[in-house]
């Protein structure tokens, strides 16, 4: 006699509850592989929604480091041109070397992050004024550095 054969088929309390026991026990079976893992359907639903984050924080972060990177490159200038403007007082002229800066800041001369080297700064002199800029550099995107200008009158 066979245990698959369906209830009320002339078996005996018995037969029948063991039948009963492995309907129940292939359900659970079945339910257990189901379980197991996701659908094809649930992983694209999941990637789709990620791609919609993605796509609307990159552009957003990208252009905050920008940004940030911009605010630094332009505060190392002023700060480049404020010892500049110490030097020409005590000098009685402007220096355009900027390695002869790097005493005056501490050191070294900052790190422009638009170029990522400490030679991205431009400091001229026409004799009575100076400015003092940042390269733009390739790691900012496209923007316009404040130029630093300075005047001395002589001593």
């Amino acid at each position: 006699m066979s245990k698959t054969k369906l209830l009320g088929s002339g078996f005996s309390g018995n037969s029948q509850k063991t039948v009963e026991t492995n309907i129940s026990k292939m359900n659970r079976n079945q339910l257990r592989s189901r379980s197991r893992g996701f659908t094809l359907v649930e992983l694209l639903v999941v990637v789709l929604i990620l791609e919609t984050i993605l796509s609307i924080a990159i552009p957003s972060y990208i252009s905050s480091v920008y940004s940030s990177r911009m605010g630094i490159a332009n505060a190392n200038a002023k700060a480049l041109a404020t010892a500049a403007q110490g030097k020409a007082i005590i000098a009685g002229a402007y220096d355009t070397v900027l390695a002869d800066y790097a005493t005056d800041m501490g050191g070294t001369v900052p790190v422009n992050p638009c170029t990522g080297t400490t030679t991205g700064f431009t400091i001229t002199d026409s004799g009575t004024q100076c400015n003092v800029v940042a390269l733009a550099g390739t790691n900012c995107g496209s923007w316009t550095p404040v130029t630093f200008v300075l005047g001395y009158s002589g001593g």
